[in-house]
């Protein structure tokens, strides 16, 4: 897979190309490719895309449907808050906050209906972007004696009591890939074709594993890769910088829980020898698996292994409480009965009921953002209270 040089940011493929051309053997992982190509302090993604989020750039997320999902989360965050004997502080810790829409309707909600767990609330987002960072301030500004922003660095270990979440971060972490090669696993790296850093363009070159951690990540998974039901060429993705975020948040969580939100599959479906990886680009709305394309333009995931997060969360010391899927997690919070009463919303233009039917019929749809995962995990709760989220919902 080769890039194609137009539309993409030329200050950022000379970066790219300079530090492969730093590098030895002249290449990089493609995990810090594409880490390079998100995150660059001054280039990447979403450092210079932060206003290309929702319907109206390239992808859109479950805030970007409404206030329902804030809302709702909310609902499960105050349960938390009960089961753990309401904490005053109780931190309420946001990882990847996007552009601060989530955080806003959590905080006008509570504010509105629970205005005494409000008042007991810490609200900390971590954000590596700058440009994110500032919109979100903006935007929150009303409740700027609630949130703080720091890095996961700046938390002191074992300070966390409340909740930790995150909507839609994990698949955005940098991946390595892996290929295997006569019989052989191998891992997949980035190059350039000329020595000019200045007008390069990019081409993969297969070569032994970068780290020991690739053949540990398929043990924790119980996963035999390389073996005679791979066939030659078979390629995926592993996702080594998800351990590190999970080790440091379990670290310092004291007592809570951890909400994890995003799609992905099983270990078993994960790394089906018949699946030919996950990572996918998203550019315009439009969907596709050329990571050299439209680079620093388009965002760039691949789909989360909860198999590993829930063994790896084990090992650091977490608990798994449950998984479900959003859609059954949201009804379970109350989303069917917001469903059941756009019937007699009064005073409503029929062009807004449909909107507001579609918005929570699409944070439900199996097939969409209804199909996403949702990890429980804790640390030092009560193991006998079931979370509303967990429960059965009324169909």
């Amino acid at each position: 897979m080769t890039q194609s040089v137009s539309d993409s940011n030329p200050a950022l493929c000379e970066a790219i190309a300079l530090r492969i051309a730093q590098s030895p053997q002249h290449r990089i992982t493609f995990a810090e490719y594409m880490d390079l190509v998100l995150y660059h302090p001054q280039y990447g993604y979403y450092n210079t895309h932060a206003t290309k989020l929702g319907k109206q750039g390239d992808f859109f997320t479950s805030p970007h449907l409404g206030t329902d999902f804030g809302e709702l989360l909310a609902e499960q965050f105050l349960q938390i808050w009960e089961i753990l004997e309401k904490p005053v502080p109780f931190t309420l810790l946001e990882m990847g906050a996007g552009q601060g829409i989530l955080a806003l309707d959590i905080l006008n909600y509570l504010e509105g209906c629970y205005p005494d767990f409000l008042a007991a609330l810490s609200y900390v987002i971590i954000e590596r972007s700058p440009s994110l960072i500032q919109e979100q301030q903006q935007r929150l500004q009303k409740y700027h004696n609630h949130i703080q922003w720091q890095t996961l660095e700046e938390i002191p270990v074992n300070s966390i009591v409340g909740c930790c979440f995150s909507n839609e971060l994990v698949d955005a972490l940098p991946v390595h890939q892996i290929v295997i090669e006569n019989g052989q696993l191998r891992e997949i790296y980035v190059t350039t074709q000329t020595a000019s850093t200045s007008h390069a363009t990019f081409t993969e070159v297969v070569g032994e594993l970068s780290t020991a951690r690739i053949i540990e990540y398929f043990d924790l998974n119980k996963i035999a890769l390389p073996s005679p039901t791979y066939p030659e060429g078979y390629h995926s993705e592993v996702n080594l910088a998800a351990l590190d975020w999970l080790k440091m948040v379990a670290a310092r969580l004291q007592r809570g829980y951890l909400l994890t939100i995003d799609y992905g599959y099983s270990a078993n479906r994960y790394y089906n020898p018949i699946r030919q990886g996950t990572l996918q680009c998203y550019y315009r709305h439009h969907r596709h698996n050329n990571p050299y394309l439209y680079i620093g333009q388009q965002d760039i995931t691949a789909h989360v292994d909860f198999t590993a997060l829930q063994a790896w969360g084990e090992l650091c010391g977490l608990t798994t409480v449950g998984s479900t899927q959003q859609g059954l997690f949201l009804m379970a919070l109350g989303l069917g009965n917001r469903i059941a009463a756009l019937s007699t919303s009064p005073q409503q233009s029929l062009e807004k009921l449909l909107q507001r039917r579609d918005s929570l019929h699409q944070l439900i749809d199996p097939m969409g953002l209804g199909g996403f995962n949702v990890l429980v995990q804790s640390k030092d709760a009560i193991a006998d209270t079931q979370l509303k989220g967990l429960s059965l919902p009324l169909i």
